[in-house]
């Protein structure tokens, strides 16, 4: 791997490390001032709002400009977030100002990838960055638990700046002044990512060419045939993913009576097995065989609804490294596919941010989903049966679409395949 890689790979484990742990100090400081219920899970869809609104731009943006300073942007615009997190700002609304700092920083991180490496390393490259940020899902989840429990809210809200008040008074909040030290460490690597050889494209400012480019993109991609069944395949994957913090948050509390300092330890479990499949993948799966993974989709969507029968830790926990290590199994050579689909049919970034737009809004949809659910009074258990079943029955249309794309277009598919494993090599 080359230098600049492993710049990249400290600046998303920290922005992504800060992600998680805002997440978890978000939860907290909802639960501790007293807001209704539904505003828990309308954290998910309030981050993934940007992301499907901005869609057409911050592909574009990230094509126009090099991928370094956009990830520094995207950044300062999370520390702007927290700081209104802070500082007086409906916490819902403040999500979004961060989720719209990752709607930017995405297309950036994945597309310098195809820019930096060779298709014969993507695999290999996603497997390292995947099962990274996975390491820093389960570092910020724990994190943020443990900054807004009794041992660590207590000793930070123990410190005062001389001549200043801040007005940080509670655990939650201490928490998240952390995460904006987390962002600023993120940015500082930023600005070491090399510029790659690739060129800038052009940025037009006009909104209907804008919109109109990108669903151009969007057809192109969903109309290949490897790329719309990668495609189809990870927008369900991180839909339901996205959506299952939040909802494992819930259920640790129904099911076992955890507290949100303890449920955390929870989700940082499923991210364990999840990073363990994505470096299995990485060393093992090619580029040209990620569509074998598929059946693997259908099982994982079976595993969440056991996931209510469950009401023992002992269990949960290496029941939920099961759940996670299928997952990053299926995810890696998929995402893989598709960013080398995406990167031979357009631009690296055009081919992240609509990715980016089928998977967030996935999760926008999916959690506006799981929001109204619990407005109506359902409970975690339910949401977790909804969810499994229509995983495992998504996954199930999926493998038959590829299999009808085997069946009537051979030919292109093997094209396709051969392209694939071409560029292995």
């Amino acid at each position: 791997m080359k230098k600049g890689f492993y710049t990249i790979m400290s600046a998303q484990f920290f922005s992504s490390m800060a992600d998680n742990a805002l997440l978890v100090g978000a939860i907290e400081l909802l639960r501790t001032t007293g807001a209704p219920g539904w505003q828990i899970p309308a954290l998910t869809p309030m981050f993934a709002l940007f992301y499907v609104v901005l869609a057409p731009l911050v592909g574009a943006f990230a094509d126009a400009v090099p991928k370094g300073q956009v990830m520094f942007y995207s950044n300062s615009i999370k520390v702007v977030g927290c700081l209104l997190m802070l500082f007086g700002g409906h916490p819902l609304l403040a999500y979004a100002v961060v989720g719209l700092g990752a709607a930017a920083y995405s297309p950036a991180k994945y597309g310098i990838l195809t820019e930096l490496l060779p298709p014969s390393q993507l695999v290999k490259a996603n497997g390292w960055i995947e099962g990274l940020t996975i390491a820093s899902i389960i570092l910020g989840v724990l994190l943020g638990g443990q900054l807004v429990g009794p041992r660590l809210a207590p000793w930070l809200l123990g410190f005062d700046l001389p001549l200043l008040d801040t007005g940080i008074d509670t655990g939650p909040e201490a928490a998240i002044s952390v995460m904006v030290a987390l962002y600023i460490i993120a940015a500082l690597f930023n600005l070491k990512i090399p510029r790659t050889d690739a060129p800038l494209q052009p940025l037009t400012l006009h909104v209907v060419d804008l919109v109109r480019d990108f669903g151009q993109c969007n057809a192109r991609l969903w109309s290949d045939k490897l790329g719309q069944i990668s495609l189809a395949t990870t927008t369900l994957f991180w839909g339901v993913s996205g959506n299952l913090r939040v909802i494992v948050f819930a259920w640790a509390a129904a099911a076992l009576g955890y507290t949100t300092t303890q449920a955390s330890s929870l989700v940082g479990v499923v991210a364990i097995g999840t990073a363990a499949g994505a470096i299995v993948a990485s060393l093992y799966m090619r580029l040209d065989k990620a569509t074998r993974v598929i059946p693997l989709g259908i099982g994982m969507g079976v595993l969440v609804i056991g996931l209510n029968v469950i009401n023992n830790a002992w269990v949960a926990a290496p029941f939920l490294v099961l759940l996670g290590a299928i997952g990053g199994y299926l995810v890696v050579p998929m995402n893989a596919l598709l960013q080398h689909r995406g990167h031979n049919l357009m631009g690296a970034g055009r081919s992240i941010a609509v990715q980016n737009f089928n998977e967030q809004a996935c999760i926008l949809g999916l959690g506006a989903f799981y929001t109204g659910m619990t407005r109506v009074g359902l409970t975690a258990f339910t949401a977790i049966a909804v969810f499994g079943v229509g995983v495992a029955g998504t996954m199930w249309l999926i493998k038959r679409w590829h299999e009808r794309n085997l069946r009537e277009h051979p030919a292109e598919v093997e094209r396709l395949l051969a392209i694939a494993r071409s560029d292995r090599h």
